[in-house]
C-alpha cells in the first residue's frame, strides 16, 4: 500500500531530479573547504537571504544550536518562545552543551513574542544575573498552528534587540512557507535578523541538510562550532546538490502545499467529530483537536486510517497536526478526508 503521510513534511523524498543531481555531484572535502557542490550551496543560500556568508549542516537542530553558541557565552542567557522548537524540541541543547540558560516569553496566538514581554526580561546588570545575550524568535511558529510572522514584526524586534545591543536569531526552519503566506520577498522577512537557519530537508524535499546564514565573522565562527558538534560532513556536495535543487525548484511549489492544506481544512469543516483551529491554515499545517463527543483515542484513530493507508501524529491524547507537502496531492487530500469522515463521522 502507497501511504499517505501527514505526519511532517520532513517525510518527504528526494525528488528523481535531486536523485540525479546527488549522483553525479562533483565533491571533495567539505571541512577543507575543498566541496565544490557545498560551497555552490553556501553561496547560494547567503545570496538568496541577503546575508554575507552561510555554513551548510547536517540539520534544523544543529543550526540552531551552533547560531546559539556563537552568539553567545556560558552563563549568558537567550530569550525564547515558551512554544518555540528552540525551547521544546530540541533536546535543551543550549543549556546541556552551551551553558546558555533559556529565558521564556509567551508566544501570542499569532506566533509573536510581544515587545513588552521581551524587554521585562532583557537582565539589569547585576552579579546575580545571567547576561541577556540573544532573542530567538521562529518563522513560521509551528506550535502556534504553523503561523508566519509579518517582516514589521521582525524588524521591530530587531530595532529591540539592538536598543539594548543584543542579538537576534531566526530559527526559519519554513521560512519558505512564511514567504509565501506573507508574500514577500525572503530578504524582507530575514533583513533584521544576525543570523537565520532554514530547512531544507522539510517542504524543500532535500534528504538531509539544513543552511546558517550570516555575516562573513560570524560564519566564520560558527564553522568552529559545527566542527565541535561533529558536523564536519566531507563529501557532503552529494547531499548539497540537493539542496542546490530545493533553493533553485522547490521553493517555486510552495505555495501548492498552502492550497492543499486550505482545501483539506474545508473538507475537515464536514467532519463532526474534530474541531479546527480559527483562522488556519495559514501555511501547510493543519492543528485540530477531537470534538468532546469522540470517545475513540488517538492510538485507536491513527490504526483505522493507517489501515486506510493514511499516517498521522499527534501533540496530545486530543490533538493533532497534519502537514501538506509535495507528495500530498489533490487525490490523497479527498482520501484523508473521506477516511476521517469514515471514522470520526
Amino acid at each position: 500500500m502507497k501511504y499517505i503521510d501527514l505526519r511532517s513534511d520532513t517525510v518527504t523524498k528526494p525528488t528523481p531530479e535531486m536523485r540525479e543531481a546527488m549522483a553525479e555531484a562533483e565533491v571533495g572535502d567539505d571541512v577543507y573547504g575543498d566541496d565544490p557542490t557545498v560551497n555552490r550551496l553556501e553561496e547560494l543560500a547567503a545570496q538568496k537571504l541577503g546575508k554575507e556568508s552561510a555554513v551548510f549542516v547536517p540539520s534544523g537542530t544543529m543550526g540552531n544550536l551552533i547560531a546559539i553558541l556563537t552568539h553567545c557565552q556560558r552563563g549568558d542567557e537567550a530569550i525564547v518562545g515558551d512554544r518555540s522548537h528552540i525551547y521544546l524540541n530540541e533536546a535543551g541543547g543550549m543549556s546541556a552543551l552551551g551553558g546558555v540558560h533559556p529565558n521564556p516569553a509567551p508566544n501570542q496566538k499569532d506566533g509573536t513574542l510581544a515587545l513588552e514581554d521581551i524587554r521585562a526580561r532583557i537582565r539589569t546588570v547585576d552579579i546575580h544575573h545571567p547576561t541577556t545575550r540573544l532573542i530567538c524568535i521562529e518563522n513560521t511558529q509551528n506550535f502556534c498552528g504553523g503561523v508566519a510572522l509579518t517582516a514589521e514584526y521582525t524588524r521591530q524586534v530587531g530595532e529591540l534587540a539592538r536598543e539594548n545591543s543584543l542579538r537576534l536569531h531566526l530559527d526559519g526552519a519554513r521560512i519558505f512557507n512564511a514567504v509565501v503566506a506573507q508574500q514577500a520577498d525572503v530578504k524582507e522577512l530575514t533583513a533584521p535578523a544576525d543570523s537565520v537557519m532554514f530547512c531544507l530537508s522539510k517542504g524543500l524535499a532535500a534528504p538531509v541538510g539544513s543552511m546558517l546564514v550570516g555575516a562573513t565573522e560570524f560564519i566564520a565562527r560558527a564553522r568552529r562550532f559545527r566542527k565541535m558538534l561533529g558536523g564536519g560532513m566531507r563529501q557532503a556536495g552529494v547531499l548539497a546538490a540537493a539542496g542546490i535543487l530545493s533553493l533553485e525548484t522547490m521553493t517555486l511549489r510552495v505555495a501548492e502545499d498552502h492550497y492543499r492544506a486550505k482545501m483539506f481544512a474545508d473538507g475537515l469543516r464536514g467532519v463532526h467529530g474534530i474541531v479546527l483551529d480559527e483562522n488556519m491554515p495559514q501555511t501547510n499545517m493543519i492543528y485540530f483537536n477531537l470534538a468532546p463527543h469522540v470517545t475513540l483515542s488517538a492510538e485507536e484513530i491513527s490504526q483505522r486510517m493507517a489501515e486506510r493507508g493514511i499516517l498521522l501524529s499527534w501533540i496530545d491524547a486530543r490533538r493533532s497536526r497534519l502537514v501538506t507537502h509535495y507528495e500530498v496531492d489533490d487525490v490523497a487530500v479527498a482520501r484523508a478526508v473521506e477516511a476521517f469522515k469514515g471514522i470520526l463521522g
